[in-house]
């Protein structure tokens, strides 16, 4: 054993770092790791802790730039540490620096079965499908074998239109691990289903077997995943009355999960109105010149489930315009700017508190910055995050430019499309009947106060219009955002692009009605709903 004078002052700052850490003593741990660096710049472990705890210590910009300095001298770390260091830059909003670490680690890992399907999940994290695809097939052909890494590559070949596929490895998936929620999940929302091709029968047979109460969330959630499911297929064969028992059995035990907090939620509402009223309207004109040369987003903001993927799949399917996806980036360089962690809506308010402080032309910039190589080389990028809806204002002085799509759905179909969704841990308001009407009406709130505010920040787009009549909604949106019409995106169903939200098999067809007024097969069971939505 080795006497106290024998170790190294590495191992032993190492050491003490490791205690101060564990005993919340950020002080002294920040101190012992920062002398480790002096000592060692190169030790990318030393590097993540340090990040670790000035981000516990509420300094977000400066555990972005430990990480943005780690990513400069991690190439004779680990491949599990420069892991960490990718999925840490990403979340920090370093995304140009997690993408170039991602791709040096795809030089310098092992190729294989367990390596590739590492830098699959890298790839899909920060939003390349079609790279994820590649490592995720490679690492298919060498035979991984768990779970999570079949659904993954069944998830990147559907999100491509190779939906065959997916239903192939799906079906195989859950022949293996026939209890994998996930997957059951996955196959049910793959297609509609007819009399002659489900899957009902093995989906009761599982939640027989599974427990009715469950003592662990875990359990509780497989069997909220397997009702979903059986909830979807049930629709699809057109027995409505089996498949909402299903749909409030899951929607039940996902709301134990994961309750929504009305009051909270109005709370934060009258706080981000609030802080947008402080604004000072001089910031857009501070921010005019700094954008400099290069692509511009097009933001697709709404409710979730308004259309806004159909609206996207349109845009892209024009020659200057390429698709980014749902991406967290413009919030995340908010959080920067302001210097706070993203810690849910208590870090968002501490946010809007610092709003009128703010440089939002850094905003603007920092956000170009991390996002342009998503254009592919082309003039635009669609950034269709629908919750933007709630940044509008702030989106429109950090970037004056870009233009704004609001989509807006008939509020009995956007609500009743969300109550059917299973988001899991995410969107508690989605889970109960009067949630989704009060979360709908907090929208509208924000929604009517932005057209007063700002009138001519954002274009509204009918998605009953986009869909009945498309050519002339499709002109207006083109000629909004600066684009000539362009007859492809007529045509959204021959995008050849990856699509990757829960509405890529309907995207993949031509434009259609069928979703309109798609509630109305549930009317008596949607009663309570229709009477708390004020506009329905």
């Amino acid at each position: 054993m080795q006497s106290p004078e024998s170790v190294p002052p590495s191992d032993k700052l190492r050491h003490n770092a490791r205690e101060f850490m564990q005993s919340n003593d950020l002080p002294a741990a920040r101190a012992a790791l920062e002398a480790l660096l002096a000592r060692s710049p190169g030790d990318l472990p030393a590097h993540l802790d340090l990040a670790h705890v000035l981000l516990g210590a509420g300094s977000f910009r400066a555990s972005a730039a430990c990480l943005a300095d780690a990513a400069t001298r991690d190439e004779q770390a680990s491949p599990a540490s420069r892991i960490t260091l990718a999925r840490r830059l990403y979340f920090s909003g370093e995304v140009v620096a997690a993408k170039e670490c991602i791709e040096r680690l795809g030089k310098a890992i092992r190729l294989d079965g367990p390596g590739l399907a590492a830098l699959a999940h890298l790839y899909w994290l920060i939003g390349d499908v079609v790279t994820a695809s590649e490592y995720s097939r490679r690492a298919h052909r060498l035979g991984v074998e768990t779970p999570n890494e079949w659904h993954l590559h069944a998830m990147l070949c559907h999100f491509q239109g190779e939906r065959e596929q997916a239903r192939q490895i799906l079906e195989a998936c859950l022949k293996r691990w026939p209890r994998f929620g996930a997957a059951a999940q996955a196959l049910a929302n793959l297609r509609t289903y007819g009399p002659g091709h489900h899957h009902v029968s093995f989906l009761r047979a599982q939640l027989e077997q599974l427990p009715r109460t469950a003592s662990d969330p875990s359990g509780m959630v497989l069997r909220a995943q397997f009702l979903s499911a059986l909830s979807k297929e049930l629709d699809d064969l057109d027995d409505t009355a089996a498949s909402w028992a299903a749909l409030v059995e899951s929607k039940a035990i996902m709301r134990t999960l994961n309750p929504y907090d009305p009051t909270m939620e109005s709370t934060f509402t009258a706080e981000l109105l609030d802080a947008v009223a402080a604004l000072s309207p001089a910031a857009e004109l501070a921010s005019e010149a700094s954008l400099g040369d290069g692509p511009q987003p097009i933001f697709v903001v709404g409710m979730p489930r308004s259309g806004s993927t159909l609206l996207d799949r349109v845009l892209s399917s024009h020659p200057d315009v390429a698709s980014a996806g749902e991406i967290n980036d413009f919030l995340r360089q908010l959080h920067w700017v302001a210097d706070v962690p993203p810690s849910g809506v208590a870090g968002m308010r501490e946010v809007l508190r610092r709003l009128p402080q703010l440089d939002l032309a850094e905003l603007g910039q920092r956000y170009l910055a991390q996002t342009r190589w998503r254009a592919q080389g082309r003039r635009y990028f669609v950034d269709k995050l629908p919750i933007n809806i709630q940044l509008v204002p702030i989106i429109r002085q950090a970037l004056p430019h870009a233009p704004i799509l609001h989509i807006v759905r008939d509020p009995m179909d956007v609500c009743f499309s969300n109550f059917r969704a299973m988001f899991g841990d995410v969107s508690p308001w989605c889970n109960d009947l009067a949630s989704v009407a009060h979360f709908h009406g907090e929208y509208r709130r924000i929604v009517d106060r932005w057209h007063v505010a700002c009138p001519d920040a954002m274009l509204e787009v009918d998605y009953r219009a986009l869909v009945e009549d498309p050519e002339p909604a499709i002109r207006a949106i083109l000629t909004h955002c600066g684009l000539p019409f362009d007859a492809r995106c007529l045509h959204p169903e021959s995008n050849p692009s990856p699509v990757a939200t829960p509405s890529a098999a309907q995207v993949r067809e031509p434009v259609h009605r069928r979703s309109l007024s798609s509630w109305r097969r549930y009317a008596p069971q949607l009663a309570p709903l229709r009477a708390a939505l004020p506009s329905a």
